[in-house]
């Protein structure tokens, strides 16, 4: 059957239970892909200063990449408009695969900032490919779950990657990027292969009745729902690679006067936390709706730090992560629903500005948090990354709910599924924009 993945079982049981085949095996992907990263990622700072250079320059490595992220955002996503979610992806995550083999051969510092940067674009092309898929690929009822699903792999691939990774580092420090390179043929031919007939918003081919890009993202900025997820995306960003990643640490060492075994059991806590709201977020994002998910999430995340800020003992800091990573957690499902509600027939664009906008987040949270540690205090930077959630829930507050709404981008066709999630790649028709109105 066109759109299917005939070999691969819809599965009736377990957390995929009745969602389409494409949810696992992206699910699969994600968790390929972030175990990969995270084997490579403890050593890049240390093989960096291999090179005799500074620890400012050492971790730049990690900005070029990060940078080159955004950049190539919105050209992935007319690339994915363009020829398809699925050669996009295995296009991407070749280049990541390459680029990173190559990265281990490097002479000088010079080489490996500019192929990990080149590994950046691999990865905004997979990013956008991969949500632009699974947020097509699923009904609107569904839409939340899979979300969390998909989130959940690159979570356990981000705790799992770097144990092994530190492992490696330690016998070579170019190892690492060899056995990453080597592990991302496996989601390469997985997309290549598994998710080649998988359903899709438009054909790549007809491109002459497409919104222009530019067009698409305006009218999707035009919505205080879009507004609202992309917001949120930007505040978790920044607080959670701006605080958590680079402040936190600091704050353990600097104001608790603890070891860094206490920075990895905050981390293991805030992922504990995100992993356990994954799910129950998405089941509550499709049945109470998108909004109130994000409520809670920026409201949870933002009352995190704001502990941080104000109770800076041991226990303290242990009790903020953890309703930190409650938050993060709600916000790793509810945004990107919305996006999956309001997307057209060309998703890819709109999906790639959404992701951008965490991907600002993420490079700027460092800069401006570690700035006002710098000349004020730890407490103005949890209090900084505070009022960014804050300002994301208040957009929040605002947004038209999406989950019971049909897509709200005028001037398109609307995609409406039939209420059989079953026969959801079978019965979806389109409707004229008069007709995309509240259920």
């Amino acid at each position: 059957m066109p759109g299917r993945l005939p070999w691969v079982p819809r599965p009736h049981h377990g957390p995929f239970r009745d969602l389409p085949r494409e949810v696992a095996v992206l699910t699969a992907v994600s968790f390929t892909v972030a175990l990969g990263f995270g084997i490579v990622a403890p050593g890049i700072p240390a093989f960096a200063r291999h090179f005799g250079v500074s620890t400012a320059a050492a971790a730049s490595v990690i900005s070029a990449f990060a940078l080159m992220r955004v950049v190539g955002a919105l050209p992935s996503g007319r690339l994915v408009d363009r020829f398809g979610e699925y050669l996009v992806m295995a296009a991407g995550i070749a280049i990541v695969a390459v680029s990173s083999i190559l990265a281990g051969f490097s002479g000088s510092f010079t080489q490996l900032i500019v192929l990990r940067g080149v590994g950046g674009l691999g990865s905004a092309m997979f990013g956008v490919s991969a949500q632009t898929l699974l947020l097509g690929s699923v009904p609107s009822e569904q839409r939340g779950r899979a979300s969390g699903l998909f989130s959940g792999g690159f979570l356990i691939g981000g705790i799992s990657g770097p144990a092994i990774g530190g492992l490696v580092a330690a016998w070579s420090l170019r190892a690492p990027f060899f056995i990453y390179g080597g592990l991302l043929a496996v989601p390469a031919v997985i997309a290549a292969t598994a998710l080649r007939n998988a359903p899709r918003r438009a054909d790549p081919g007809d491109r002459g009745t497409t919104t222009p890009r530019l067009a698409q993202v305006t009218r999707a900025l035009r919505s205080r729902a879009y507004r609202a997820a992309a917001s949120a995306n930007l505040a978790d960003g920044f607080a959670a690679m701006g605080v958590r990643s680079a402040i936190v640490p600091l704050f353990v060492r600097d104001v608790l006067h603890r070891s860094a075994i206490w920075t990895g059991i905050g981390f293991l806590v805030v992922a504990a936390m995100n992993a356990a709201a994954l799910l129950p977020g998405g089941r509550a994002a499709d049945t109470l709706g998108r909004r109130p998910v994000i409520l809670a999430g920026c409201l949870a995340s933002a009352s995190g730090m704001v502990m941080l800020a104000l109770w800076p003992g041991l226990w303290g800091y242990l009790v903020a992560l953890a309703t930190f990573g409650l938050g993060s957690g709600l916000l790793d499902v509810a945004p990107a629903a919305i996006v999956g509600d309001i997307i057209g027939d060309r998703g890819g664009t709109v999906v790639a500005s959404y992701q951008m906008a965490g991907d600002i987040g993420t490079v700027t949270g460092p800069v401006a948090a570690g700035f006002l540690v710098d000349t004020v205090s730890y407490g103005a930077a949890f209090m900084l990354a505070a009022g960014v959630l804050g300002l994301a829930a208040v957009l929040g507050l605002f947004a038209q709910e999406t989950r019971w709404r049909s897509p709200e981008l005028a001037g398109r066709r609307c995609e409406v599924s039939a209420v059989s999630t079953a026969g959801w790649h079978r019965h979806r028709r389109s409707r004229s924009p008069a007709a995309c109105r509240r259920r």
